[in-house]
């Protein structure tokens, strides 16, 4: 049972007539009795909440930044209208434009409420209660019952760096052969002769096919296809550190998805791990057409765990994962403590059997610290930061003589540099 504003003023009247007019202990325990009475009344001859019948429809995923619309069925099968309001309750980071909405269903029809979110976190956003508040005729008490109507939206990652695969794509063609230019790269493919034109390298030059041929032939290749190539996610306690608006973790996600769609359509095998001291998410065996989707579906609800990552284990993982020489794109952080103590120790075997790629979100605001000198507190944060870059170069230099190759830039520049440097190894045929 719920009392509305219109029941306060009531008592309120009340007082002020008792008061003025009869001011008695009688006086008042018959104002109490009478308000008492209406308000009874008012909740028997309200509609009954309590064997309404509820139903959800609409969106079950959105990717993040994008607005989703959920419908809330209502149906009555009691013979007095239910007249009132209702609150569908959704997580904060929902994003539920109105929670709550007018209500009015007559005896043996059906109603439509709907609520539109626009989520402002990744992961799996559940709907919480209904709550419906049926006025009774006079509109001063109300019946007031909860249902349980389950719903779950799945807000994904937003992929950003989706504008930046067309570009990628015409380098991919170009190095595939479908443009007019062809490259030739250690452990590339043969792909056709043609005959020689000036600028072509003379060490293409197929000296069999030109004793033939009224011309000078040369060899055309493509880079090879249906190479292995795993992303490894980091969702240790690193990984949770914000840069900008956002934390590592989902810049990390956004740089491994343009590398993906761009593994894809060069005809590679790709799949994902996501790991910290166990396996979070992982995809395998997809096809190019069903990549991205099982991409975004596993890495929907990852998130950073504020735990140290266990290399050692990690390491393990990926070798009993990926049995084939492999491409492996360790997306993580490049911090001297968790790279000197965890990873640098277990990474021998790695580096052995697979080609690893570390891909690492930089801090613009390292920069920025580095160059302040107005007043002696910049000049300190200055000092801390150029230290903070050199420990990181010094680092990464380490991991470089380990034969690693590193992809260091801020949020909006990883996945471009990711992607080239893909290209790149694609091109002198080192996958």
């Amino acid at each position: 049972m719920a009392l509305t504003g219109r029941a306060g003023l009531l008592a309120l009247a009340g007082t002020l007539v008792v008061g003025l007019l009869l001011p008695s202990g009688w006086a008042v325990l018959g104002l109490l009795a009478a308000l008492l009475a209406l308000v009874v009344t008012d909740v028997l001859l309200a509609g009954p909440v309590r064997h309404l019948l509820l139903t959800r429809a609409g969106d079950t995923s959105v990717r993040l930044g994008e607005s989703a619309t959920v419908t809330l069925t209502v149906g009555n099968p009691a013979r007095r209208r239910v007249r009132g309001s209702l609150r569908d309750a959704w997580p904060p980071s929902a994003g539920a434009a109105a929670t709550r909405h007018p209500l009015d269903v007559p005896a043996g029809e059906w109603r439509r409420v709907q609520t539109v979110l626009r989520p402002t976190r990744r992961g799996d956003r559940p709907a919480h209660r209904v709550t419906v508040r049926s006025l009774g005729p006079l509109g001063i008490a109300a019946r007031q019952g909860s249902h349980e109507v389950p719903w779950r939206v799945r807000v994904l990652p937003p992929f950003h760096s989706r504008r930046h695969l067309p570009s990628k794509l015409a380098r991919l063609r170009q190095l595939d052969g479908r443009s007019a230019v062809m490259v030739r790269g250690q452990g590339s493919e043969f792909d056709s002769l043609r005959q020689y034109v000036g600028g072509d390298d003379v060490r293409s030059i197929d000296w069999r096919a030109t004793a033939r041929a009224a011309e000078v032939m040369v060899r055309t290749w493509r880079p090879e296809r249906d190479r292995r190539i795993l992303l490894v996610l980091d969702t240790g306690r690193t990984s949770a550190a914000r840069v900008g608006d956002a934390p590592r973790l989902d810049a990390a996600m956004d740089a491994a998805l343009l590398l993906a769609a761009l593994a894809a359509r060069a005809g590679d095998q790709v799949a994902l791990l996501a790991y910290d001291r166990r396996v979070r998410a992982r995809v395998e065996g997809e096809s190019a057409t069903t990549l991205l989707p099982a991409l975004v579906q596993a890495m929907a609800p990852l998130e950073a765990t504020l735990v140290e990552t266990d290399y050692s284990g990690m390491v393990a993982t990926i070798l009993s994962r990926a049995g084939h020489r492999s491409l492996v794109v360790l997306l993580s952080a490049l911090d001297p403590a968790p790279v000197e103590e965890g990873l640098l120790p277990v990474l021998a075997p790695l580096v052995r059997r697979h080609q690893l790629l570390l891909a690492t979100v930089g801090d613009p605001g390292v920069a920025v610290l580095a160059a302040g000198r107005g007043h002696a507190e910049a000049v300190y944060d200055a000092a801390a930061a150029a230290r903070a870059g050199l420990d990181r170069r010094r680092v990464g230099e380490r991991l470089e003589r380990h034969g690693v190759q590193i992809v260091d830039a801020p949020p909006e520049r990883l996945p471009p540099a990711l992607a080239d440097r893909y290209l790149a190894l694609k091109a002198a045929g080192r996958l």
